[in-house]
């Protein structure tokens, strides 16, 4: 049974499980669906009430048939790469190809359904409450007098991004930001704004799921800093030792989200709780692989590749 990975050529975390999976001699198939149509074809047929799907990639050739396992890990807008672009060839082109995905007895890591619901943020606050953890008290508004009353009742606040970077433009950095006392909201008014109440940290955690197995590490925090992501502390991440609430946490936000990858950001404040910040449905593990030794890819690779010898072909 041969693994497809769906993903752009520079993506080095995916670089990753495939050298895993080629160490186990997995049949497997990466593309970008950006490529189709150009550097990918597809075809698929439905006669007679039985259906057949084929990929065509990098001189490789699979069918629906053998498809075991789909990584979703950052693929391409369908038919970006095209030479005739469009709108309505990219809806075409992603009707196509997930249509025909959709049809397979293939498992997904993770599907596009939940997938796209996993990246809502004000969703993963709600779900987060309902697995048990703490949540920081959270608004979205475009009401200056709203945003001006929750940092008066919750302040210190922060100001931080709903979606990330904006997709297919510019690289743009969207920091996490701590507001000041005498800030004026009237800006809030131009575009939904998310505040949250600052959580002052003595380490950030990045919790890594996959298909059931947890791999946790944590870095320690710089006086005053906010953003973990930016800013250097000297520290190396490290493996981290996960509270059983935690676990049980974490086992019932991906039940209930319908995910086999997940990886949770925690703040750990002072006295030691775990606070949640987000969960990114495909986030990266090569930076915490690297510095912890935690086998992160091998697990992928392991979720995706055949568990039996039987079901090799």
């Amino acid at each position: 049974m041969t693994v497809l990975i769906l993903t752009s050529p520079q993506d080095v975390t995916a670089d990753m499980v495939v050298d895993k999976l080629q160490a186990r001699g997995v049949p497997l198939v990466r593309l970008d669906p950006a490529d189709l149509p150009g550097e990918v074809d597809l075809s698929a047929e439905y006669v007679r009430g039985d259906f057949h799907g084929y990929l065509s990639a990098q001189g490789r050739m699979v069918s629906s048939r053998a498809l075991r396992s789909i990584w979703m890990r950052r693929p391409g807008e369908p038919a970006a790469h095209a030479p005739e672009h469009s709108d309505w060839l990219g809806a075409e082109t992603a009707q196509a190809l997930y249509g025909m995905l959709y049809s397979t007895t293939a498992r997904w890591m993770n599907h596009p359904r939940q997938a796209a619901q996993a990246r809502h943020k004000p969703w993963q606050l709600r779900l987060a409450h309902h697995s048990g953890f703490a949540v920081p008290p959270t608004v979205i508004t475009t009401f200056p007098r709203v945003a001006e009353e929750f940092a008066a009742r919750h302040g210190p606040v922060v100001v931080k991004s709903l979606s990330g970077p904006p997709r297919g433009g510019p690289p743009v950095e969207l920091p996490t930001t701590l507001l000041g006392p005498g800030t004026d909201f009237a800006g809030v008014a131009a575009g939904p704004t998310l505040l949250q109440q600052y959580v002052p940290k003595r380490a950030d955690l990045r919790l890594t799921y996959v298909g059931g197995r947890i791999f946790a590490a944590r870095k320690a925090s710089a006086p005053g800093q906010v953003d973990g992501r930016y800013g250097d502390t000297g520290e190396p991440w490290k493996p981290a030792e996960v509270p059983d609430r935690i676990v049980r946490g974490v086992r019932d936000y991906t039940d209930l989200a319908g995910l086999a990858y997940a990886a949770f950001d925690f703040a750990e404040d002072p006295e030691g709780l775990w606070w949640f910040l987000e969960c990114n449905q495909g986030g990266q593990f090569g930076f915490v692989e690297a510095e912890t030794g935690q086998p992160i890819a091998e697990a992928v690779a392991s979720w995706l590749a055949p568990r039996h010898p039987s079901e090799r072909t």
